[in-house]
């Protein structure tokens, strides 16, 4: 008899979805299907859409409701004064004594399976639109949390069912088709799990769609500080191909988010939540263990797979006990919506002031006056099209955000609601920037980029821009490889649907520089540096590790296994750094290992630097890390390139150092390639074929050497050229010698992006692959096959 009414979630699956609502329908799902997996989900039960829709027919409500969402639809009602109305009437509804029963009997019998009277539950509405693959639904109604007593069960019930008639909730159903009375609601209540830490979980990369990535946030305290965009929470990314390894570990970001604040339980005054400050330590420390991350990943892969598709997944951690529960789990709807073969890509071609900087949502650009508003009570005086900046969003802000043309806020992370939502809708946004508020100027122009990696940036001014659509099926196939160069993990998940052959060349001085910011030999020797503030920046950032030289091992190996994991199994080719001394001097504490040089391009750098006593210990700080992205993480396909590398003898003594520090050539399948940048490199490229597994042509460096022009200099730039005829010359040496040794040979450069003939002289040589900046590929593969058509057939170039 109480099951029309109430149902157990363990009794229920996907199929009861019109019954209990997607979000009660997906957890007795996982109950049912996923526990034997080790899947923990909180016990509970569900108050049917029958008992919802009993409530209505009890009290005759559906003719009032009716003719006051007409009204508003009609255009003679406000959206304000219409869910007010609405809600009131439900509000003040009798609930009919079968449902009361049903729910009390249940939330009884829910108290002695888990031995705690009264119990604390949770409280959540699940509406019978909610969670589908098209719609999201995110955040439209309420939940309610530690909820402890029958008699606040019982109104808290009440209540969710009158959160239907939120104004976000009738005016995002107006948005997306449903007729108002079409949806029922029903409400899941389940024993409250007392969360140390929680947050969300995305099986796909939401920016750039990346499929092969698990999402991990996380914070202190409860999860809605995550979801309403409170909070700027931990980032953890697992890379799925790797996980059933058992011998490494494919963690392949952390994050450590500010974590200022946390929802924790609350106490007397019948308050049951409070936020409060963190402390200092919980601000620092990440809220996961490394085996946590891995069990929720794997937790999420089971998930995925068992649904079909990509899933946005919520989480808790037990306190005191630490158990992990999964607590809520639906379709993922942004990018398991998006076309996989319609590539965009943005630039910002101007350049300004910037201002603020955080997370980017999307990978846009939007210009616009900013509309800074500081309450929900003012989205008043919003202007359509305009930029809207506020400290965060939840969903009474979505009927505005739908009206941006982007979205600023100072709070909040890659999960958070306004991140979510802007997603959905399309809006490109910024979140968490931290002091948006106090920086941009209302009514100011300002140009929001989303177009620059997975940190956005707000500029001063009205900024050029421009986007440039492909379809990839259309792309013409090559026999010459194409690879592309990767600067910088935080830009590698934009653009794994490039249609490559793997990275021709990954500047390891990029994440130094950007990531670590601190001289390999001051994390070595910080004793050797004697200025405070540096000393005193260093050890911040290397805050958390006891030993500094861990910090600069692991940022570098989660920074190379980041701008790897898109490209798996296809190779990846890291070059060791090649900083000069005026570039390694500008690190923190580099001053105290740099000597000036008259000349630094053509002096301490590259291979010579790695044997040498004044940065030996550094560069066994790079072997340690590529060891760890290999061996631990394991990205195996990663290929070590050395750099700038002037005599074989000292291609010998770089080989023996490398294989000391456990990176030996042929072992676990490691290759090791050589630039081939030095006039003596392609002399006696023979000699040095028998030392590596490939070379890859630097065009700008061999230019230079050759025609002995300083690649900075302005007043010779109208000399250097990689066309002339000495350096095409070196290059069909270079080219030959390779071939005949039996070893591979590609370049990198924008030379055949920029250049259709050198494009054409490359391929005529035979080159194995052509390395391009990833905004390059997609206009440069239809020359590449065009030169190759025309090689073919014997055509001469245009």
């Amino acid at each position: 008899m109480h099951q029309q009414y109430v149902m157990w979630l363990e009794e229920t699956s996907l199929k009861d979805l019109p019954r209990v609502g997607g979000k009660n329908a997906s957890l007795g799902e996982m109950m049912g299907s996923l526990a034997s997996d080790g899947i923990r989900v909180p016990g509970g039960f569900a108050v049917t859409a029958h008992s919802y829709r009993e409530v209505l027919r009890a009290n005759d409500l559906e003719p009032a409701i009716r003719g006051h969402i007409d009204a508003y639809r009609s255009g003679t009602a406000s959206l304000h004064d219409t869910g007010q109305a609405v809600r009131e009437l439900i509000l003040a509804a009798e609930i009919p004594a079968p449902v009361e029963e049903a729910i009390l009997s249940h939330y009884r019998e829910l108290g002695e399976r888990e031995g705690v009277r009264p119990l604390p539950v949770a409280v959540r509405s699940s509406a019978t639109a909610e969670d589908l693959p098209d719609a999201a639904f995110a955040g439209q109604q309420e939940s309610f949390l530690n909820v402890s007593g029958e008699h606040a069960v019982l109104e808290t019930c009440r209540s969710c069912f009158a959160s239907l008639f939120t104004d976000r909730a009738i005016a995002y159903r107006g948005a997306k088709g449903f007729d108002d009375l079409d949806v029922a609601l029903s409400i899941g209540v389940q024993r409250m799990v007392r969360s140390s830490a929680s947050g969300v979980i995305f099986t796909v990369d939401t920016e750039s769609g990346f499929p092969d990535a698990v999402i991990v946030s996380a914070t202190w305290g409860l999860g809605e500080t995550v979801v309403q965009g409170m909070v700027n929470p931990d980032k953890y990314v697992v890379y799925k191909p790797l996980l059933p390894e058992p011998a490494v570990r494919p963690i392949i970001e952390r994050t450590a988010g500010a974590k200022k604040r946390k929802l924790i339980y609350g106490r007397g005054n019948g308050a049951r939540t409070r936020l409060v400050e963190t402390t200092e330590r919980e601000r620092r420390s990440l809220v996961l263990s490394d085996d946590e991350i891995l069990q929720l990943a794997r937790w999420s892969v089971l998930i995925e797979r068992h649904y079909g598709g990509p899933m946005d997944i919520e989480w808790a951690k037990d306190d005191p006990g630490g158990e992990l529960f999964i607590v809520q789990a639906r379709p993922e709807t942004v990018q398991a919506n998006r076309s996989q073969t319609q590539f965009a890509v943005h630039r910002l071609l101007g350049r300004g002031e910037l201002l603020v900087s955080g997370a980017a949502i999307g990978d846009s650009v939007a210009t616009g006056p900013a509309c800074v508003l500081r309450a929900i009570g003012d989205i008043g005086r919003f202007v359509d099209g305009s930029i809207l900046v506020t400290e965060m969003t939840d969903p009474d802000w979505v009927p505005v955000m739908a009206r941006a043309g982007g979205i600023v806020t100072e709070h909040g992370g890659s999960t958070s609601h306004a991140a979510i939502i802007s997603r959905e809708l399309g809006v490109p946004a910024v979140v968490g920037t931290g002091n948006a508020l106090d920086v941009i100027e209302d009514g100011a122009m300002i140009t929001l980029s989303c177009a620059e990696g997975d940190r956005g940036h707000v500029y001063a001014g009205e900024l050029e821009h421009r986007t440039e659509k492909v379809d990839l099926e259309q792309l013409p196939e090559t026999s010459t490889s194409i690879m592309v160069n990767i600067a910088s993990p935080a830009a590698a998940f934009k653009w794994w649907r490039l249609p490559t052959a793997g990275v021709g060349l990954a500047r390891m001085e990029f994440i130094i520089n950007d990531l670590i910011r601190v001289h390999p030999m001051a994390l070595v020797h910080p004793e050797r540096v004697t200025d405070r503030d540096e000393g005193r920046r260093i050890s911040e950032l290397t805050h958390g590790f006891d030993d500094p030289t861990e910090y600069f091992v692991e940022t570098l190996a989660t920074g190379l296994a980041k701008i790897s994991a898109p490209y798996y199994p296809r190779p990846v080719i890291v070059r060791l750094s090649d900083f000069k001394t005026n570039e390694y001097a500008h690190l923190l504490g580099g001053g105290a290992f740099e000597e000036p040089e008259a000349n630094p391009m053509l002096g301490f750098r590259g291979a010579s630097r790695y044997y040498d006593e004044r940065y030996r210990e550094g560069f066994a700080l790079e072997c340690r890390a590529l060891r760890r992205v290999r061996e631990r993480i394991g990205f195996t396909n990663i290929v070590v390139m050395i750099p700038f590398c002037r005599t074989v003898a000292e291609a010998d003594r770089v080989l023996e150092l490398m294989a000391a520090h456990g990176l030996r050539r042929g072992e676990n399948d490691l290759q090791v390639y050589m630039m081939c940048e030095i006039p003596s490199n392609v002399i006696l490229a023979e000699q040095f074929a028998t030392r590596f597994d490939g070379f890859s042509i630097g065009s700008n460096d061999l230019t230079q050497l050759v025609l002995g022009i300083d690649r900075d200099s302005e007043q010779l730039a109208h000399l250097f050229d990689e066309r002339n005829e000495a350096v095409t010359r070196m290059i069909s040496m270079v080219v030959a010698a390779a071939h005949d040794a039996g070893i591979k040979i590609g370049i990198c450069g924008q030379g055949p992006s920029n250049h259709l003939d050198f494009a054409e002289f490359l391929v005529t040589q035979g080159i194995d692959s052509i390395s391009l900046n990833p905004d390059s590929v997609l206009r440069t593969i239809p020359k590449i096959a065009e030169v190759e058509q025309r090689s073919k057939s014997g055509s001469p170039a245009p």
